[in-house]
């Protein structure tokens, strides 16, 4: 049975790395977001084009819509850097994460899994605030990206156009 993905429906984790976590939605997917927030691409586009070497979110499908992975790039055997959408690592490792305190509130895996279950649907004033305002600063890779390439050079910076991928920023320009 497909699961409707809408306001009141509440979803409870289990996974590899959290079991027992329960989350409300409490607006419509995709929708009201905070001022000031735009992500220029969707989880599903991210996953489409190829992030976190194919790895991230294997192992928790069932917590978000079927719809999000019908084209993602996946390796549930392990980390693929082929997959990324510039063939080239661009991320922190998880323990790095850790180290720094960029893990925030209940999402284990960070931001990108904040970011799919904001997108959802989940709001939490306090974690969504903290974590909008980390996306907001990635903003800079693109300030260099424009400031350094000329346009239409999508070699040019791959790590960083990588990264901005991850941070739901379109990396093509």
């Amino acid at each position: 049975m497909r699961k409707l993905f809408q306001p009141g429906l509440r979803i409870t984790v289990n996974d590899k790395m959290q079991s027992g976590y329960t989350y409300l939605l409490t607006c419509a997917v995709g929708r009201d977001f905070a001022p000031g927030f735009a992500p220029e691409l969707t989880p599903a586009q991210m996953l489409a084009r190829g992030v976190f070497e194919g790895h991230y979110l294997t192992d928790c499908r069932g917590e978000f819509p079927a719809e999000w992975f019908m084209r993602a790039k996946l390796s549930p055997d392990g980390p693929d850097v082929s997959l990324n959408y510039f063939g080239v690592k661009s991320r922190q490792g998880l323990s790095v994460w850790r180290q720094n305190g960029w893990i925030i509130g209940p999402d284990v895996r960070g931001w990108f899994q904040w970011y799919c279950r904001y997108y959802l649907g989940r709001r939490l004033a306090e974690i969504d605030a903290v974590q909008i305002a980390r996306w907001r600063s990635f903003y800079r890779h693109k300030a260099q990206i424009l400031k350094n390439c000329p346009p239409g050079h999508t070699e040019c910076r791959p790590r960083q156009r990588q990264a901005l991928l991850q941070w739901a920023y379109e990396p093509d320009f």
